[in-house]
């Protein structure tokens, strides 16, 4: 949804000619006050800015303590970094089925537990959260942590609560494609004071010669640098506040469109847990076959309307993760969670059809992006559109 402005110029141009780009060294930190404003947004304790959304997932599971021998669960529709996160950490990425909301089923996810998971990671994918009721009332039952994967749905919530608030830690992005940017960035959030300080450690090895935080009552350990710039902070600031009101156009037009798509015989919508809270960003249906969403897919092309099925969109598609399904964890043998001896008896069982029910639904489904800046006429002709393409299906 990139809108960048005059605002963002002005933004980063008061930065620069400043001539402070780092943001230890600025008494009026860009960063500092996007982390706080970052937090106010989503009602949590702390926040903290790193270079990716990436990045963010890798510091919330550092923060949740997890290494070799730990599970963690992730739904097989997702970016892959989702998966990678782990790995990154020694620990095992398991991966579950999705349901017709296109987002981690839980009942498949408790199938999947054993006594090394210590994480789930529901992904809030293309801006449709998670059914987070279930997969939290699941995780207190098991005893285990939540990291919420909110990358595609910065903004959204679900049941009139933020999305990336109902776990321990929720992480965002802020890359280029995604609903606010800066071109490349990220954040988590937490009300646990421990976790973001172990976060904060990973994100910045030097951290606490040079910190902006407070007090830090963590123990010191060799941390990355995920580090970020005054320049996409004071970008991010300005993003932050358009981030209602374009969530707010596209919501509208995502109801717009459903209202009169509605009842249409040969139109069925994926599931929405909640359409409230729903980023608005993807309007999706689900076919009968393969076969009948690419004609449907085919029929919008031709009539200039934009629209993909999720099965082609590459390492979004878990059977597409070649360094899991491959098993190949990073460069140095001695540093591949797959061939840590603690990881031995770890769910690692990858096969490209070990989710048939996620490939179904992925191949079934056809999304058309819904942007904040379409006029009313513009969703009128989307709507004739899909009446006319679904229409031509035989």
């Amino acid at each position: 949804m990139l809108k960048i402005g005059e605002a963002e110029s002005r933004a980063a141009a008061r930065v620069i000619r400043r001539g402070q780009l780092w943001r230890y060294r600025s008494a009026e930190s860009e960063c500092a006050r996007f982390e706080r404003e970052l937090a106010a947004k989503m009602g949590m304790d702390h926040a903290l800015v790193v270079t990716s959304g990436t990045a963010a997932l890798i510091c919330s599971l550092a923060g949740l303590r997890i290494g070799p021998g730990d599970e963690v669960i992730v739904p097989g529709y997702t970016f892959m970094a989702t998966a990678l996160a782990p790995l990154a950490l020694g620990a095992i990425p398991v991966i579950a089925e999705i349901d017709e909301s296109l987002t981690l089923d839980a009942a498949d996810v408790e199938a999947k537990i054993t006594p090394r998971t210590k994480v789930i990671i529901p992904v809030h994918m293309m801006g449709l959260p998670a059914k987070m009721d279930a997969i939290m009332r699941l995780a207190r039952r098991r005893g285990v942590e939540v990291l919420e994967d909110a990358c595609q749905a910065d903004g959204g919530s679900y049941r009139g609560r933020r999305l990336g608030t109902f776990g321990r830690v929720g992480a965002y992005s802020f890359n280029y494609f995604k609903n606010i940017t800066c071109g490349e960035g990220g954040g988590l959030v937490t009300n646990d004071r421990e976790v973001y300080e172990r976060a904060l450690i990973h994100h910045d090895g030097g951290t606490l010669f040079w910190r902006d935080q407070g007090e830090i009552s963590a123990p010191p350990f060799a941390g990355w640098n995920f580090r970020m710039n005054e320049i996409l902070g004071a970008v991010l600031r300005v993003q932050l506040r358009r981030l209602d009101g374009l969530l707010r156009r596209t919501r509208g037009h995502k109801k717009r469109l459903i209202e009169q798509l509605s009842g249409h015989p040969r139109l069925r919508f994926i599931a929405h847990n909640d359409l409230d809270g729903d980023c608005g960003t993807t309007l999706g249906f689900l076919f009968g076959s393969e076969k009948e969403a690419r004609a449907f897919i085919a029929r919008l092309k031709a009539l200039q309307v934009w629209a993909v099925t999720p099965i082609d969109s590459g390492r979004h598609v878990y059977s597409n993760w070649e360094p899991i399904m491959q098993k190949r964890g990073s460069y140095h043998p001695a540093l591949d969670a797959f061939r840590r001896a603690e990881n031995r008896d770890c769910k690692m069982d990858y096969s490209p059809d070990m989710c048939p029910r996620t490939l179904d639904l992925l191949a079934r489904t056809v999304f058309i992006g819904i942007r904040p800046e379409w006029r009313a006429g513009e969703v009128r002709t989307v709507i004739r559109c899909c009446r006319e393409a679904a229409d031509a299906l035989v």
